[in-house]
């Protein structure tokens, strides 16, 4: 079976943590689906979205034997096995009837790319993401972050700390200013949209150059290329950066472009640690050039203690929380359970990881 070919049923093998509900969800939804679910065989998840699950888990060699006849039963995964690479390509090369992965993580395509798999291996094999279920859960916090460089959350902070009522200082308003939002996709557009409703100047950096106010760019208000954020960043007040991990979006945010910002540039990251410079990053605070940072994700996770980013005043530190919902695994769900439809249905799945660039 294709992606254009219809089929009548369909083998799902759940591999990574689910729960009851989410499993008779599937089930109800899309009748068509034979899941093969067995919730003894998974780690117990810890919070929403922990796909990982108890790190204390591990299967009896009898487990172990059930989850691997599992695995090579499935014309299709929930989620890459166990979130192993080397277990993904094992099952892909033995598992001929294996026609769909989907990854239970947006950046999928990142696991997907270290599983070294051949290109008629990729060929063969769809591979689709869970982009999107974040957007409105990471464009929250990146208001988030944007107000707390604009209110200076950082020396409110540190008076309440010290009991010091100081004197009385403006503030920068919202609807006063404008954001740059790097990357366009199902974060970057709710991203933009949130913006534009408290009433900010919106300018997008997209590869593909949209016009402004056409289909997904109906709240920005100027679209350039990202080779020209240093062009316009001193005439943005904020940075708000949606970009998954690639090799075109590492150390896309360097000196070269804090050395062009205005002084006081407030940076957010809701995308992927990878995107900034952090050496330059900290070098442009100390400089002046940005006034605040707000940071959910790191070039390294977990961000290490001697990262001189944990004790700088001006930098929030976030452990990679923001997306996170009590929501997100339904979501995900209902994401699965609408292109497993569509593949039964021989329509084109959503959520499609570039085997090129995986993303």
């Amino acid at each position: 079976m294709t992606e254009h070919q219809s089929a009548s049923t369909l083998r799902v093998a759940v591999t990574v943590p689910l729960s009851r509900n989410d499993a008779d969800y599937i089930r109800q939804s899309e009748p068509r689906i034979e899941l093969l679910y067995e919730p003894d065989l998974l780690p117990p998840m810890r919070h929403p979205a922990d796909f990982d699950g108890d790190p204390g888990f591990s299967r009896t060699a009898a487990q172990q034997a059930r989850f691997d006849a599992l695995v090579a039963a499935g014309e299709a995964f929930y989620g890459i096995p166990d979130l192993n690479p080397a277990v993904l390509k094992h099952a892909v090369a033995t598992n001929r009837s294996l026609r769909w992965v989907h990854t239970s993580a947006a950046g999928g395509g990142g696991e997907v790319k270290q599983a070294g798999l051949s290109e008629s291996e990729l060929s063969r094999v769809i591979f689709t993401s869970s982009a999107g279920v974040h957007g409105e859960t990471l464009a929250e916090w990146a208001v988030f972050g944007v107000l707390a460089g604009a209110k200076d959350l950082d020396r409110l902070l540190r008076q309440q700390s010290a009991r010091t009522w100081s004197g009385r200082w403006t503030m920068r308003q919202l609807h006063e200013m404008t954001v740059l939002v790097v990357g366009l996709g199902g974060i970057g557009r709710r991203v933009a949209a949130k913006f534009a409703a408290l009433g900010a100047r919106v300018v997008a950096a997209s590869r593909r150059e949209l016009t402004a106010h056409v289909g997904e760019a109906e709240h920005v208000d100027q679209i350039i290329a990202p080779d020209r954020i240093s062009d316009v960043v001193a005439e943005v007040d904020a940075l708000v950066l949606a970009l998954p991990g690639t090799s075109h979006t590492e150390r896309l945010i360097t000196r070269s472009v804090f050395d062009a910002a205005r002084p006081g540039l407030i940076v957010v990251n809701v995308g992927r640690g990878t995107v900034i410079d952090e050496d330059d990053l900290l070098s442009a605070i100390e400089g002046g050039q940005v006034g605040y940072a707000a940071l959910d994700v790191f070039a390294t996770e977990p961000l290490p203690s001697t990262s001189p980013l944990w004790g700088e005043q001006k930098v929030l530190v976030s452990p990679h929380t923001a997306a996170l919902s009590v929501h997100e695994d339904r979501r995900i769900a209902e994401l699965f359970t609408d292109n497993a439809t569509r593949l039964l249905d021989g329509r084109p799945l959503r959520n499609r990881i570039d085997t090129i660039e995986f993303y």
